[in-house]
Parts: structure tokens; sequence; C-alpha cells
């Protein structure tokens, strides 16, 4: 209740007299209603859990995470700081205006014993801070007791105030003016209870401030008057040292917040009805001259001032304490942490001390209202931010006990806070954003991590959550069409220049690392891959792709991967791409080790993945169960694509050498291995052609410079086809440099295979297993692909110079027949010999458009 009280009633006087009764109800009425809607996020948060040290900073980092908890506790510390010392700067006043010699004399009479001057109020200013500074060093206990025994003191002075309102006669109250003019002298008066009086009472009437000799206004009164109620959280900064703070803090904080705003609104009407104009500017002191004990008011104002500086100085040592205890800022705070034999922080309240000193040295008490009011709303509207959140996210552990309080009351909160904000000040308002910016992005980029938990990963799944509902496939278009990549991983460490150029391919859309463990569930007693999702997220971090993480257990990779094809992704965020590495005997590489996100790292994180598999061991795939993946996938309707030595791809040595030409991504859109049927503009061609483009837009291959290779025959038309193909890149927006390829001498060698000329008869069999597997893009009639062809067409595709950056060919559907799987991965294996990074392209849905 003290805390909440925080300036003395006289400070009532000082809004009335310039604001009038009919502003002052309303400045009251708008600051009481931005303390009561965070009154009730306060008493919300303060229910939903245990309680720490640290009151409003606890609250805020608990919920909105380090990097909001930190620098609101900063400037929490700098509102309590700048608070207390306010608060002293008043204390002095009061004193000074009491005991205070009267400038132009150099010797007091009576009980004005004490000099006047900036240096002199400085002392006076540090006695008075010292004492509160050895009430705080006792002890939490100790400022516990001495805050009841004010609070019954000042309790008492409200009886005898009210009292003499009706009871004291009208006087004149001579006013010397201290500071400015000391030879004039004005008259102000008590007039009783008057109609009069309060008539000319009712409107504003603002006029100089006598203290600092500044004009006031709305927004300057307002600062000073709403320090007087930024007490509400005095409760919650000792929620470390309360034994029950979630019962304490609630009743305690909403009754003192009741019971003052009914005590400044009374003493409000009281004055205007009874005090003229001259008397409530003139004289903040006023209250002495009409009470019917006057040094009991003298001795009301400096125990509730000095309960204000104490609590604030309390305040700010608790959340100094807490700020230093989290680690947020490291070793500049590490002298914080220090507490006595009792619990007691003395080093964070010794520092708080020394900041509130320093303060001091601004003098005057307006001269930091404005500030220290900026700061605390600022405080309010992030607490209320905190408690919207909460709601917001609908997390089943937010069950506070306190229920008075909706989203709706948060939302006028923080609008409330931050109109007053700039209303006041509108350089202060800009200045503490910007200052409160600043120590978000420094928290976010040097804070260590917490493990508080973070209202933003509940915000994103509440959000996250609504979008997928809303994402329906039934409405997607070819216009909007993006990759979906499911990439299988068997090791990280031969991978890692895979996953960073699949990466490059997803154009924004999702990636799913995949990885099959074959090991069976019944035999163990735990699920081993809980362990290694930790190491996986790592590897993702660690390599900077915006990758997802899938892993399964499984009988069989063939298995495993179907399983991954049924069941990644949610809703319209499904993977429509599978993507695996080539199947070769080369021996894996350890590209994980070299990689310069561990090569200059701290910690080994790929030591989390097992070592690869030796060149003579046998590896866990067949290559039967290889290609039945493929078919699987199709079967499945999604695109696949076979990468074959993209760990030779030196990413950045392709795209930022200097030499010229630019580095060139060489497109091959027909079917090598079926010239018969050979097509551009077929559903898998197109797909081929829209892969390569998405590389090419990636901000990494934007050097980079599309090449597509056209292969024609004699007596063909060739600029014919080629004035074709290029209208369909127009039409597709796909700027690239075509190439004429003539290939005569490698598809006779097809023919010569096939015993027969282009359009003759096929041999026996032949054409039935045409009709029979034409469906599927890949006839029967593998078998009479000769090895001669494919190694020509390689040697057509390994000729065509300069060398690329990588290569993107056209990949036929596996056999219907299975037992010709083994030729056709033998097949596949003849056309990318020696190619470099090649990736091998099958598409199965339509994804161009040539629409707007």
């Amino acid at each position: 209740l003290m805390g909440t009280l925080a300036f003395p009633p006289s400070s009532a006087g000082f809004v009335v007299g310039h604001a009038g009764l009919y502003q002052a109800l309303a400045m009251f009425a708008v600051a009481y209603f931005i303390i009561g809607m965070t009154v009730l996020s306060v008493c919300a948060i303060a229910t939903n859990g245990a309680l720490d040290a640290g009151g409003a900073y606890y609250m805020i980092s608990r919920a909105l995470g380090p990097e909001f908890g930190g620098s609101i506790g900063i400037m929490f510390f700098l509102a309590n700081v700048c608070g207390s010392a306010l608060y002293v700067l008043g204390l002095v006043e009061a004193v000074v205006d009491s005991f205070g010699i009267p400038p132009g004399q150099k010797v007091g009479t009576g009980v004005h014993v004490l000099p006047q001057s900036y240096w002199y109020e400085l002392l006076y200013g540090t006695v008075l801070l010292a004492l509160c500074l050895l009430v705080c060093l006792v002890g939490a206990s100790i400022y516990a007791k001495a805050t009841f025994l004010i609070f019954l003191i000042v309790t008492g002075v409200l009886g005898s105030i009210l009292i003499s309102f009706f009871a004291t006669r009208p006087i004149e109250v001579p006013i010397r003016l201290p500071h400015f003019n000391s030879s004039e002298t004005k008259n102000g008066s008590f007039t009783g209870f008057s109609l009069a009086t309060l008539r000319d009472n009712l409107g504003g009437g603002y006029g100089v401030d006598y203290t600092t000799g500044q004009m006031m206004s709305f927004s300057s009164v307002f600062a000073v008057m709403f320090n007087g109620c930024t007490g509400i959280m005095a409760g919650s900064n000792m929620s470390g040292d309360l034994k029950r703070p979630s019962y304490s803090i609630p009743r305690g904080t909403i009754s003192a917040v009741l019971f003052t705003y009914l005590v400044y609104n009374l003493l409000a009407f009281l004055m205007c009805a009874t005090c003229n104009r001259t008397l409530l500017q003139k004289d903040y002191g006023f209250l002495r001259d009409i009470s019917i004990f006057p040094p009991l008011v003298t001795v009301g104002i400096y125990a509730a001032t000095l309960s204000a500086a104490m609590s604030n100085l309390i305040g700010a040592s608790r959340i100094l304490y807490a700020l230093a205890r989290d680690d947020l800022f490291g070793r500049a705070l590490a002298l914080a942490k220090k507490t006595s034999a009792s619990g007691n922080p003395v080093m964070a309240v010794l520092l708080s001390w020394l900041v509130v000193q320093l303060v001091l040295f601004s003098g005057k008490l307006n001269t930091i209202a404005g500030v220290v009011t900026t700061f605390f709303l600022l405080v309010y509207a992030t607490v209320n931010l905190a408690c919207l959140a909460l709601e917001w996210a609908s997390a089943p552990n937010f069950r506070p006990t306190f229920r008075y309080f909706t989203w709706h009351t948060c939302l006028l909160g923080i609008a409330g806070c931050c109109v007053m904000m700039f209303l006041i000040s509108p350089v202060s308002a800009s200045a503490s954003l910007g200052f409160l910016l600043l120590l978000l992005l420094a928290l976010h980029y040097l804070s260590p991590s917490s493990t508080w938990g973070y209202i933003s990963q509940a915000l994103i799944f509440h959000q996250v959550r609504k979008y997928l509902l809303m994402l329906d496939v039934r409405k997607d278009h070819v216009k909007f069409w993006r990759p979906q990549m499911l990439l299988m991983v068997q090791n990280p460490r031969g991978s890692a220049r895979l996953i960073d150029f699949v990466n490059d391919l997803k154009k924004s859309g999702l990636y799913v690392l995949g990885h099959v463990e074959l090991q069976d569930l019944d035999m163990l007693p735990s699920d081993p891959l809980q362990p290694q999702q930790d190491s996986w997220l790592s590897l993702v971090d660690k390599l900077n792709v915006k990758a997802f993480v899938s892993l399964t257990l499984a009988p069989s990779v063939r298995h495993g991967v179907r399983q991954l094809l049924f069941t990644s992704g949610l809703g319209g965020m499904r993977p429509n791409t599978l993507v695996l590495g080539f199947y070769d005997d080369t021996a894996p590489q350890d590209g994980l080790a070299q990689h310069p996100a561990f090569t200059s790292a701290r910690e080994d994180v790929p030591l989390g993945f097992p070592p690869l598999r030796a060149p003579t061991a046998p590896k866990l795939l067949s290559a039967r169960e290889y290609v039945g993946i493929v078919a699987d996938a199709l079967k499945m309707l999604r695109n696949v694509l076979l990468a074959r030595q993209l760990e030779s791809l030196d990413k950045a040595w392709e795209l930022r050498r200097a030499a010229s030409p630019p580095p060139a991504i060489h497109v091959w859109p027909v079917n090598l291995l079926r010239p018969d049927s050979a097509r551009y503009a077929d559903t898998c061609s197109l797909f081929l052609l829209q892969m390569a483009c998405v590389l090419n837009m990636a901000r990494a291959w934007r050097r980079a410079r599309l090449r597509l290779f056209l292969c024609v025959e004699a007596g063909a038309m060739p600029h014919a086809q080629e004035e074709k193909l290029r209208q369909l890149l127009k039409d597709l927006r796909i700027q690239a440099q075509i190439q004429l390829v003539p290939w005569d001498a490698v598809t006779r060698l097809h023919w010569q295979t096939r015993r027969g000329p282009p359009g003759g008869p096929l041999p026996a069999g032949a054409a039935e297993e045409e009709e029979e597997e034409g469906a599927v893009n890949f006839p029967a009639n593998a078998t009479q692909v000769s090895d001669e062809y494919v190694c020509a067409a390689n040697k057509l595709v390994l000729e065509q110079s300069p060398a690329p950056a990588v290569r993107f060919l056209y990949l036929p559907r596996p056999p219907a027949d299975t037992s010709l799987y083994p030729l056709y991965l033998h097949q596949l294996e003849l056309l990318t010999r020696g190619l470099g990074p090649t990736v091998l392209v099958h598409g199965v849905s339509a994804v161009t458009s040539t629409q707007l």
C-alpha cells in the first residue's frame, strides 16, 4: 500500500491547482485505468506459478523469453532507480521548504536553519538516501516493519487532513516565492467549503511551477501525477521475499490501488472546494498551514516520500539481483549475485544505491519525472503484452487462479500505456523504444539460451496450426507450386554438400531430412531415435539450412522411405519430391569433418554420428531395393531426384571465382535412354526445366547461366525445333541459352541395337512390350539399349564444354519388370559416369504455368 501511495497527499494539490477538478479527475481516471488493466495482468501471471525474485522482470522474462525479459528488466531497474531519486528529491524539497533558510538571508530564524543551494540540497539527498540504504541493507524484514510503521503514520495523517478540511476556519496563507523572486509575496486563501471556490477550481489554469520555472501543461502535470501511482509493482518486486507471492500480490495490489484511487479523488474534491488556485499552485506544502496539527502533516509527508524512495531502491536491487542470477549480461553483473548469509542481495543493493546517487545530480524533481513515467509505462505495457501472449497462446499450463482478466483488458492496458507515453513526451517515448530495441537485439545475439520456455514458440505453434488448417490442398494451383523436398540421408558425414545443395533447390518450400534406422523396436528397451534427434538438429543449425528432421525405425530402408513418404509433413505441407544420393561403388568421403561450419566451431557436433561405412563393408541397401524406392515414390506420385557426385561440388569456388565465363548449369530435358521418344514438352521435361530454373533463382546461384541442349538429327529441321523451344522458354519466363547438339552418331547405335531403322518394324515381341510398357514411359525393351549406346550418350554430354557446375538430366521410369532393376541402374551409372555433379530428374506432376 505504501508503495502505491507513492507521493504525499499534497501532490493532489499540485495536480488540481494546475489542471482543475475536471481534468484532475480525468487524469486520475486515465492513470488508474491503465494501472487497473496492468494490475489484472500482474495478478494473472502471479497466480500462474511459483514466483521468484525480480517481480515484473521475472514475470516478463519467463513469459516472453530472455530478450524481452532482460531488456525490460534493465529499463525497469532504471525506472526504479530514477523513481527512488525522484522521491528523495521530493523529500529534500519538502525538508527545505520547512527548514530551509529563505533566499536572500544569510542566517535563518526559528526552525529555518538549513542552507539552500544546489550542493547543500545534494548533501541532504545523499543523507536521506543513505538512510534508505541502511534499511535495505538490513533486509526485507526490517523494510516490511518500517513500511508498516510508515503506513500507520500516513493513515493517521490522512485522517487528520480530512478532519482539518472541516475543522479549520478560513485563513489567509502568505506565500513567498522562494526560488525566483524573493521579494514577491502573495496570499493564498483557505476559504473553507465554498461553492465559489469550487467553481473557480473546476477548469484548468496551468501556470509556472515555482520549483523549476517551467510552464505546466496537461502532459507535464500528468507525468508528475502518474509517478504517484507507479508503486503498484512494489509488492511484486518483493516476490522473492514473500512467503506466498501468488496469494499476497493480487490481494495487496488490488486493495492498494482501490484505496489510493479513492484517497486521491477525495482529496482533489476537498482541495478544490476549500482552497483557491493561488494557494494550490504556489505552496505545495499548504496542508501544514490548514492542518489542526501541522507537525503531523510534515511527518506524514516525510514518511510517505521516504517509504516510496525505499520501495524503489529495494525494488531496483531485487531486479538487478534477478538479472545477475539469470546471467543474461554475463560478467557485467556478476558482482550483483553476491548475497549476505541471510540471503539479502547486499551487492545489488549497494550498486542500486550508487546509481541512484548518480541520478541525484540532476537536482530537480520534475526534471526526471517524464523519463521515469515513460519507463514505467513501457514496463506496464510489456507486462500486459506478456499476459496477452500467454492468453493468446492457449497453452494448457496457463491456468491462473485469478480469472478476472481477458485478452481485451490486456490490449486496453497496452494501448493506454502507449498512448500516454507519447502524450507525455514523444521524445522520451521514442528514445525509450529505441533503447528497448537496442537491448533486444543485443540480448538476442549475445545472451545464452535459457530453459524457461519461450512464449514465441507457443504463439508460433498456435498460428501455424491455424494456417495449416487453412492451407487446403484442394485449392492448390500450379501457379504457386513449389518443391517440397524429402532428402534421404544415411550418414550426414558423407552428405554435407548434398544437404546444402538441396537447400538451394527448395525455393522456400518444405525441406525434410529423412533417415532410416534399421532396428526393431520390439527388441529394444527404448526408442533409439530420441538421443539422435539433438545431433540432427545441431547439424541443421550448423549447416544453416532451413530443414526439418524426420527419423524412423524400419526393418528395411525401402520400408522406412515408404513410411516417411506417407507420414512426413502435415496438411498442405507434405513432401512432393524425393531426393536420393546415387547408388554406386564410390567410397564415401567424410565431408562433414572438413566443412567450415564444423572446422571453426568449438564443439565437434559431427561426433554424434557414426563413422562412414568402410569401402569394403557391405551396403545396407541392394541395387534392387534402391530402384524399388524410386518406383515406390513414382507410384505415390512423388517427383524423384537422384544426385550423383554432389559431394564434389565446391559451390563457393564455382560461384565466386572471378574467371570468365560465369559458371553454368547444363540442362538436358530429353530422355537420353529413349531417343525414339525424345520430347521437350512432356511433364518430366518441364519439371526438369523448372528445377534447373529454381536452382538458378536461388541467391547463391543467380550468377550462374542456364544452358539448354537441344538434340537434333539430320533432316529434322533443327531451326524450327529451336524456335519452338525458344518460344516455350519465353512462355515459361525461363532465361536460358539454347545449344543445338547433333546426335545422329549416337542414335544410330540405338537403332542398330534395335535391329531396325527409325519408323521401321520392331523385332518380334518388341511391339507387344512397347504397347504394354508405354504407359510408364520406359519400355520393356530396356534390354535393347546397349552399353555402347549409353556410353556414346555419356560422351555426348561430357563433350559439351566448358564444364558446368552441375548438370540436370532426364531420369526415365524404372521398368515394370523388377528383374530389370539392376540393368536399369547399370544404365544410369554408365550415363552419368564422369559427368561430375549431376542430378537425374523425373517429374510426375505439372509444375509450370504460362498464366498470370
